[in-house]
């Protein structure tokens, strides 16, 4: 039974800081807009806030239409309803249980009071006798036919030869039918709903903006709440490189309706192993078969004396049986558990490279020099596998030396740099130096353009960093150690 595939964290990849090739503070930003305009976090806030604004402006425009065209039913009657029930409520009856004053809270008390031909209370029974009045209240009946019942009414009414608008409401004590009734005219009455009337808008507006804004910051916290495992699953997926393919996406917390999506993700990165481990165990085994053979032909070569050319064939042979050996380094440095980590010494490891290369170096006519070795510090790193990167960039740098330069390798504490006296590389052949088997176009050297990717996979699975760079004259490649001990 297989074991099961762990599941990726959401921790963000490590970033190597390169200052050079930051974008400014403009480009970042509008790259950073154009990426929230089109996430899904942004057309969800957006649709919402929208969505809301529009709700608010629909129920907005009907609350003014309803104040400006119909201010007497809306805000006016309201009014006198209130009050005719605050009237009743506050009645005081005597022990046979007819009423005999009225207790009033202001503001009631303080119109009655204060506006008694605009505003006026009356308690009467059945018949229409009155029982109990504010001050020039009294005289016949306000209306001829008053509407008895519950909820109370609102109806127009000529008191002393003035237009008035009688609430009335019918209440039952001690088993006795009384009813109430409050009259405002209409004058104090449209002043009244003026006064109301004029906050309104700004109301409406300062409630609006207020309601949107409350509105889109809860909607960005929720927000940033729910769509949380999506962004945990997106850097998840982002961490996965060829090194790690037996990390799956966790479908924990994922929403039903994405979990198919990670589902089918998750399967796709099945095959991808399968296909990349297929890959890798050919390219091995094919490096190692074919070793043997090249090694058996050089020695046919070398004891048939009547072979003519022997030079040329010899040179072919070497070349090839490089290619092997640089396809086999490939297929080990692309393994993590091919690595031994251990605490060494670059600058040991440096001078190592230079001794093997030195007679290269010189039947080419070309100078090694190693500086800065004193004052190195030890890395944590397999000690195979930086042989193997120094040794291919130096020799690669000894290649396209002229004669009579010098190649130097400089080291400090934090990296190696190796830096040569060629012709420099063209701007446009910068991003496929470390592609597999891309060679330049010209290039007077053999090889199978393996050096540098070789070189690549071993700085990834070390955690360092190679960039290349221009030169006045020549190329500089720089090794920065990410881990030191």
């Amino acid at each position: 039974m297989p074991a099961p595939k762990p599941e990726a964290s959401a921790a963000p990849p490590t970033r190597t800081d390169d200052r050079s090739a930051r974008p400014s503070a403009g480009p970042r930003i509008v790259v950073m807009l154009h990426r929230w305009v089109h996430s899904l976090s942004a057309r969800l806030w957006i649709t919402s806030v929208v969505a809301l604004a529009v709700c608010l402006s629909l129920l907005a425009a009907l609350v003014l239409y309803a104040v400006n065209n119909f201010p007497q039913q809306v805000i006016g009657q309201h009014g006198q309803l209130e009050a005719v029930r605050h009237l009743a409520d506050g009645l005081v009856f005597d022990a046979a249980g007819r009423p005999v004053s009225v207790q009033l809270t202001d503001p009631p008390a303080w119109m009655f009071e204060s506006l008694p031909t605009e505003v006026k209370y009356r308690v009467t029974d059945t018949h229409g006798t009155v029982l109990l009045a504010s001050p020039d209240a009294g005289g016949p009946p306000w209306l001829n036919v008053p509407r008895s019942g519950h909820p109370p009414t609102v109806d127009e009414a000529t008191i002393d030869g003035r237009p008035f608008y009688v609430a009335t409401l019918q209440i039952v004590h001690a088993g006795t039918v009384f009813r109430v009734q409050t009259a405002m005219s209409t004058r104090l009455n449209a002043i009244s709903v003026q006064v109301k009337i004029k906050p309104f808008p700004r109301i409406v507006n300062v409630t609006f903006l207020a309601a949107t804004i409350i509105f889109g910051l809860s909607l960005t916290i929720t927000l940033r709440r729910i769509l949380r495992p999506l962004r945990n699953v997106s850097d998840a997926a982002a961490l996965i490189t060829p090194r790690n393919l037996t990390t799956r996406l966790s479908t924990r917390d994922i929403p039903h309706e994405i979990r198919p999506l990670i589902d089918a993700f998750n399967a796709a990165l099945d095959r991808l192993e399968n296909g990349f481990t297929v890959q890798q165990q050919f390219l091995a085994s094919a490096a190692h078969e074919l070793q043997t053979p090249l090694t058996l032909i050089r020695g046919q070569i070398e004891l048939q004396s009547d072979i003519q050319g022997k030079e040329p064939l010899l040179q072919e042979v070497d070349l090839m049986a490089r290619q092997v050996r640089q396809l086999l380094h490939l297929a080990e440095v692309s393994e993590a558990q091919n690595f031994s980590f251990g605490a060494i010494d670059p600058a040991e490891v440096a001078q190592d490279v230079l001794t093997y290369l030195s007679r290269k170096a010189e039947a080419l006519h070309v100078g090694l020099q190693l500086e800065g070795a004193a004052a190195t510090l030890s890395i944590w790193a397999d000690r195979s596998a930086l042989f193997i990167l120094l040794k291919n960039v130096v020799e690669n740098a000894i290649n396209v030396s002229p004669a009579g330069s010098t190649v130097r390798m400089i080291i400090d504490g934090r990296s190696i740099q190796i830096r040569d006296e060629g012709p420099g590389i063209d701007d446009a052949h910068l991003p496929f130096l470390f592609k597999r088997f891309w060679r330049a176009p010209g290039a007077r050297h053999d090889g199978a353009g393996l050096g540098l990717a070789i070189c690549r996979e071993i700085a990834i699975a070390h955690g360092w960093r190679i960039a290349v760079n221009r030169l006045g004259t020549g190329t500089g490649i720089v090794v920065k150690f990410s881990d030191d001990v």
